[in-house]
């Protein structure tokens, strides 16, 4: 099995990462605030484009650690990687997959209906633990639906369908999300998902905690040999890492969501961490970030069953 390592994330405008021979270290304005032994390592999260000397690149390609450099919004701009890992043929098989439409459907299916479980899993646990009836009378019916269409997906004839259902239940889902939050409900209200840019506080959090997932996908991917971007699910673009998209589909309500939830529920996150702008673009504050990261990083800890989700550092 492939052991996936740490990531260092590294957020502040002013850090500053070197090596010092085995030992990568920050710092910041001439002070080293960490360090870690470059074998402990594998892969570096910049936040905004960090001085980097193009040595110390050369220096983590060498040894398998990967650099990528995200916005301050986690919109990924650039990624530094060394050779490509694994059996070429994985890689012919993989694209042999993806350029064959019932095999790509084949595959993506139950990457769908883990989605649409996993939306449906989120309700019904809310209902459970927070009795309302009101709300019970909005969400019930929407996760009777999700029942409905897991079921169907077993006779979608084509990604097209495929692609309707999943949006359709997405867009559901989203039409009554804030339902979710316990807390902070003002502050927090939301009835779609908004991307470039995000538009309100919770799209915000969300888009951040989707792009850390993508990231840790990405690497996973690379790690032994697949290419993160070429996808059966989502459609290849330029620049878009399809493949660690589909896999991103079975995380983002277990992983993302409940995070963005039990981090506005317990107020570990507070409408004083954004900034909405004259565009009205809304950007987290950086100690948010740093706080968002320590509990991502701990949630990646857990156990889901009696599973460890191994896919992710």
């Amino acid at each position: 099995m492939k052991k996936h390592l740490n990531t260092l994330y590294i957020t502040s405008e002013d850090a500053y990462l070197r090596k010092d021979h085995e030992t990568f270290v920050v710092e910041i304005e001439g002070k080293k605030v960490f360090q870690a032994p470059v074998r402990s390592i594998g892969s570096i999260v910049c936040f905004g484009f960090k001085p980097i000397t193009p040595a110390l690149m050369a220096f983590c390609t060498e040894r398998d650690v990967s650099i990528s450099f995200l916005s301050t919004t986690g919109t990924f701009l650039a990624r530094v990687a060394g050779n490509t890992h694994g059996n070429v043929l994985l890689r012919m098989a993989h694209y042999a997959i993806a350029t064959d439409e019932q095999r790509s459907l084949a595959t993506s299916r139950p990457i769908v209906a883990a989605k649409i479980a996993n939306y449906r899993t989120m309700l019904l646990r809310h209902m459970r633990n927070h009795p309302d009836a009101a709300v019970e009378r909005l969400l019930r019916p929407i996760t009777e639906t999700f029942a409905h269409r897991i079921r169907m997906l077993q006779r979608v004839g084509t990604l097209e369908q495929l692609r309707g259902y999943e949006g359709e239940c997405a867009q559901l889902y989203f039409s009554v999300a804030a339902h979710l939050f316990t807390a902070q409900q003002e502050d927090f209200a939301f009835t779609q998902r908004s991307r470039r840019p995000p538009r309100d506080r919770a799209n915000a959090l969300l888009s951040f905690l989707y792009a850390l997932i993508t990231n840790d996908i990405c690497s996973a991917l690379e790690s032994v040999g697949l290419d993160p971007y070429v996808g059966f699910f989502h459609r290849v673009r330029p620049g878009r890492p399809s493949l660690a998209l589909d896999i991103l589909e079975e995380f983002r309500a277990y992983l993302g969501d409940r995070m963005m939830f039990s981090l506005v529920n317990l107020r570990q996150v507070t409408a004083e961490d954004f900034e909405i702008r004259p565009s009205g673009e809304v950007r987290m504050s950086d100690a948010a970030r740093k706080r968002v990261i320590v509990a991502y990083q701990q949630r990646k800890q857990e156990k889901i069953g009696n599973v460890v989700a191994t896919v992710l550092v």
